[in-house]
């Protein structure tokens, strides 16, 4: 099992690429590619897998990937119901670590950049006013040609690679195994568990998905993503309780089982475990930070 190989495409008259995205089913699978991306998501939501990390992922949020390290965007079932005006807005940009030369990264004056491309291996989040001016540096990038496009990239990294420490999304264990020839069984896992995952998934019906025995199904799975399917399905519920708790619109006990879980102590256990902090206190923290 592997995620999908995706090429990207630089164009001719560039060394990297850079896309607008206004649609919520671009690239919308699991999948990898040597090149780095930098991804700003301006508009929408939904749940966001990168490597072994799973969590809700909302409008503002910014991301480095690194090289092959697997990762996936599903936008909430919203945004595709037709008729809706529940736009999407995606700027990219994807480039090599050395479209610039063997050397470049070797200067002493781009060490912090280097640093910066070595911890991307994990995934980064990028938060607060580093945010907001790569934003500005990747919109202008659609429409900037010559060397200055190459500045405004490097311009984005290095506010990234001197702001405040970027924290990590993959876990520091993470690994894929480049070798695996299967393309598609965990993009099956995943997009039938989050369609499923309000109601009890049974094991033989799972394992059917993944095209694998019920009884090799866990094992096969943690193999590959370094947690149960059971702890899987709780992170993907407590994501689900976070995006409704910012949302404000169901009272706790609505949002308990809008997310899946059977009574209130079940959920309110498995909320802290997987986020450190209660659902109320949470929600506070939210609105204070907003």
């Amino acid at each position: 099992m592997k995620p999908q190989l995706l090429k990207v495409s630089s164009g001719p008259a560039h060394s990297f690429s850079v896309r607008h995205d206004v649609l919520p089913d671009i690239n919308n699978r699991w999948h990898c590619h040597p090149e780095l991306e930098l991804i700003y998501l301006k508009k929408g939501s939904g749940t966001q897998f990168i490597g072994d990390s799973i969590k809700q992922f909302k409008s503002g949020d910014m991301v480095l990937v690194g090289p092959n390290l697997p990762h996936y965007w599903r936008f909430d079932d919203l945004y595709f119901n037709p008729g809706e005006n529940n736009g999407v807005e995606v700027f990219v940009v994807h480039f090599c670590e050395n479209f610039w030369g063997d050397q470049f990264l070797q200067l002493p004056e781009n060490k912090l950049i280097k640093v910066l491309l070595e911890k991307s291996k994990r995934g980064l989040q990028v938060t607060g006013g580093t945010k907001e001016k790569v934003a500005v540096q990747m919109a202008a990038m659609l429409s900037t040609d010559g060397a200055e496009r190459i500045i405004m990239l490097l311009k984005a990294l290095n506010a990234i690679a001197t702001s405040a420490p970027s924290s990590y999304m993959a876990s520091i264990g993470f690994k894929y195994d480049h070798n695996d020839s299967e393309n598609d069984r965990l993009n099956g896992i995943y997009e039938y568990s989050m369609q499923n995952f309000r109601k009890k998934i049974y094991l033989d019906e799972i394992a059917e998905i993944a095209g694998v025995s019920s009884n090799s199904f866990c094992r096969y799975f943690k193999s590959k993503t370094r947690k149960t399917f059971s702890q899987f399905i709780i992170e993907i519920k407590v994501g689900h309780a976070c995006k409704l708790l910012i949302e404000d619109k169901l009272n706790i006990k609505q949002l308990c089982y809008d997310s899946g879980f059977n009574n209130f102590s079940t959920f309110h256990k498995h909320f802290k475990l997987v986020t450190g902090k209660s659902p109320l206190m949470y929600q506070k923290e939210f609105i204070k930070n907003s």
